[in-house]
């Protein structure tokens, strides 16, 4: 499994399939193509979740041209612990129409206090910072299907 993606100072982190240059990409300008800094090569883009701490996914949220699935997990929770491998298998399709998120709530609190997450897994969807559905529990990856297409125009 890949390692999980960050945001670093409010961008993404992209490697260059041609040139394996990181270039730092902000969440606004997935939607119109990144480029590569170095060869120009268009980059491909996040096709794994975020992992991300509150200030992250403020910043994510506000800024994402995407719409964003976050998933509010932790560590000791079993079905959180089974969805894991339902979301890196739905980041890889949702490649270049969504951005999927994680946040560890043992760790990062205070987004899930303000949005009201009171049981794990929870899972919400965000268009240009905006809430649009909400689901918990275990589901399979065709929940998470019909949850991005209320996001995406027919």
């Amino acid at each position: 499994m890949a390692e999980p993606l960050a945001l670093v100072e409010g961008k993404l982190l992209l490697t260059c399939g041609a040139c394996g240059q990181k270039n730092a990409v902000p969440p606004a300008g997935l939607r119109s193509g990144p480029v590569c800094g170095r060869c120009h090569a268009d980059l491909a883009p996040p096709d794994r979740p975020l992992e991300l701490d509150d200030a992250g996914l403020e910043r994510l949220l506000a800024e994402s041209a995407l719409p964003v699935l976050v998933d509010f997990w932790g560590p000791q929770c079993g079905p959180c612990r089974m969805l894991a491998p339902i979301l890196e298998s739905f980041a890889r399709k949702a490649r270049g129409r969504a951005l999927i998120a994680k946040v560890d709530t043992s760790r990062h609190t205070r987004a899930a206090v303000r949005l009201g997450v009171s049981s794990i897994p929870c899972l919400i969807l965000f268009q240009r910072g905006q809430e649009l559905r909400r689901q918990l529990g275990l589901v399979p990856e065709r929940v998470l299907e019909g949850m991005l297409a209320c996001a995406l125009p027919a």
